[in-house]
């Protein structure tokens, strides 16, 4: 008689199969489903389109096949550099054109499959719109038959680049309606505000742009990620490294409960007022009820603004029980010197300052040794190393 398999026996066995384990980092059922709703349109659509500007019949072909791997990296990876719309565009046409010449010159169709996949992937790479349907565009090309030998080189553009760009046209309406980054725009590095040569406080500890490029020559391989989104990911995770090092420090914990403010039908005169007297560089502005409108400050003030209304900006906001660091890339953008802590009303429970932040990972600090990585790291994101001593004017 067989013995039992302990279910976490099975489970670990099973794990051994990573051909059955999730690849798409950050892949979530939702995404999922929206890929799959975006590529059923999509692909229909173009069908439909293709069949109403050039008919239907045996002398055309409706819609080629590369167009269904092309919707699943469009819809379903749309950050992918692969997926971008000249990499579709520009991938699949210049790949069926390769196959096309491929096929005229080279009478063999074994040979010619080869060199016309070869051909397309170095076009594509030249061009910078590699596309993996591409190779499968430059074989349709190969191995049409009749009805793409009779289209000659016509076929590339009709119905491939046209197949494309309607393709493409559908995704960026789906993607805009779905509210998804695409094309993908990778967010510019951040800039000095102060307009000095110095490099921002965020990015001048931690790695540089020379660790990734050095990191990407070591491991000797290609990911399909985009450098400055690589980048932005490993920024990411020595921020979310941070926040888990030290999770039990809340605002709730370091906020200022005391916190100067001012009604919205106050004059100008009067907030400068408050500002320049507590020495204070953001001043949380009320509705009559209470409740947080936004922020003022001296820079604000200083345009002569003949009421506070004109002059309130979008106030940096959080609860008591976020995680006080969870605030750093706010507090070290450059330009946020506060962020308001409210209720789930909106109504004014504290404040955080640069310098209460700063304070707080300083007391992080061990004693007779040298600092905490993730704090000293901390410490260099705010840019204020000496701001809780010297009230620095920028925090």
């Amino acid at each position: 008689m067989p013995y039992p398999v302990s279910p976490k026996v099975g489970l670990s066995r099973l794990r051994r199969f990573r051909l059955f384990s999730p690849i798409l980092a950050g892949a979530t059922l939702r995404e999922r489903l929206i890929a799959c709703v975006g590529a059923l349109l999509a692909i229909g659509f173009t069908g439909v389109i293709s069949g109403y500007l050039f008919g239907q019949g045996p002398h055309l072909p409706l819609i080629v096949a590369p167009m269904g791997a092309s919707a699943v990296l469009l819809f379903a990876v749309p950050a992918s550099p692969l997926a971008q719309p000249w990499s579709i565009i520009g991938g699949n046409t210049i790949s069926a054109l390769m196959g096309i010449i491929a096929a005229y010159f080279i009478h063999d169709p074994i040979i010619a499959t080869g060199v016309g996949v070869s051909l397309a992937i170095g076009a594509m790479s030249f061009t910078r719109c590699l596309h993996p349907p591409g190779g499968a565009a430059a074989l349709t090309a190969v191995l049409g038959g009749p009805v793409v030998a009779g289209w000659g080189f016509l076929f590339p553009f009709v119905p491939v680049a046209l197949n494309s760009c309607i393709l493409v046209g559908l995704g960026l309406l789906f993607h805009k309606l779905s509210k998804r980054n695409y094309p993908h725009v990778v967010p510019k590095p951040a800039e000095n505000t102060h307009q000095t040569i110095d490099l921002p406080s965020a990015v001048r500890v931690g790695f540089r742009e020379e660790d990734v490029d050095a990191a990407l020559e070591a491991l000797d391989e290609t990911f399909d990620v985009d450098r400055a989104d690589l980048g932005r990911l490993l920024q990411q995770v020595e921020l979310q490294a941070a926040i888990r090092s030290n999770d039990k420090i809340s605002c709730a914990d370091i906020m200022s409960r005391d916190v100067i403010a001012i009604g919205e039908a106050a004059e100008p005169v009067a907030a400068r007022h408050l500002l320049l007297k507590h020495n204070i560089r953001t001043l949380p502005v009320k509705d009559p009820e209470g409740r947080l409108i936004g922020t003022v400050g001296l820079r604000e003030l200083s345009e002569g603004t003949e009421t506070i209304a004109r002059a309130i900006s979008r106030p940096a906001v959080a609860r008591p029980s976020d995680a006080a660091l969870s605030l750093l890339p706010v507090l070290s953008d450059g330009r946020t010197h506060a962020v308001i802590i409210v209720d789930d009303d909106y109504r004014i429970l504290g404040l955080i300052s640069q310098t209460d932040l700063l304070s707080a990972v300083a007391r992080l600090l061990p004693k007779d040794s040298a600092p905490i990585p993730a704090v000293a790291w901390v410490a260099a994101q705010t840019g204020c190393h000496r701001a809780a001593q010297l009230e620095d004017s920028r925090c």
